[in-house]
């Protein structure tokens, strides 16, 4: 099928009608914070992370370093251990601590405001800094993760192989206004509704306008 304009704006707005019965997830809770270099490091330690574990990890953090300059003082080892049992935690400890040493050095401790900067931190991806670009900043980027990459082509939103595709392919078929909120929107729908294997279609409010591709099996 193919979605009209009006039909995503419907799809969009009946997602986030359910989803604001949900918990948020931690990125959207600390984007409350409005502080770049919070969800950045916080996004840091989300990747391969259950969401609660970077919740707690990142208050743990927090409460020692809760900006760059107190960040970099730390040893990469004491990152690690506030942030166990992150995925990657001893690599993500190092990259933290360097990170935070760039911030310092280069910008003098705050958050750059451009993709092509934040890409040069280590540990920072596409999907962060457009995350960060989004939700620290207010500037229109698309986050696109695994919920987001596979939702937008199970709905037949997009159809592409890569999450760098899907975020193309979204600026094209998503207004502008819901480029910063469709990550956390999509990414509490997938972790509650559209999961990954044996995806709740039962509970979902467009289960009737979704040509659920790739789906196999549903409850």
């Amino acid at each position: 099928m193919k979605w009209s304009k009006k039909d995503v704006a419907w799809l969009l707005t009946t997602l986030k009608a359910q989803v604001k019965e949900m918990e948020a997830t931690t990125l959207a809770q600390i984007e409350r914070t409005r502080d770049p270099f919070r969800i950045l490091v916080a996004c840091v330690i989300s990747l391969r992370t259950k969401d609660q574990v970077t919740a707690q990890a990142s208050a743990r953090l927090f409460a020692l370093a809760p900006d760059a300059q107190s960040l970099a003082g730390l040893p990469s080892e004491r990152i690690s251990e506030l942030i166990y049992p992150a995925g990657f935690y001893r690599t993500k400890g190092r990259q933290l601590q360097q990170l935070a040493h760039r911030l310092v050095e280069n910008w003098g401790g705050q958050v750059p405001k451009s993709r092509e900067e934040l890409m040069r931190l280590p540990g920072v991806g596409r999907k962060t800094a457009n995350l960060v670009l989004g939700l620290g900043f207010g500037i229109p980027a698309i986050c696109v993760d695994t919920h987001v990459h596979r939702i937008a082509n199970r709905l037949g939103l997009v159809t592409t192989r890569n999450p760098e595709a899907t975020e193309a392919a979204l600026q094209h078929v998503l207004p502008r206004a819901w480029w910063i909120p469709v990550n956390d929107l999509l990414v509490t729908f997938g972790q509650k509704v559209c999961t990954p294997v044996s995806p709740k279609c039962s509970r979902c409010p467009v289960a009737a306008r979704c040509p659920q591709v790739g789906v196999n099996h549903h409850r």
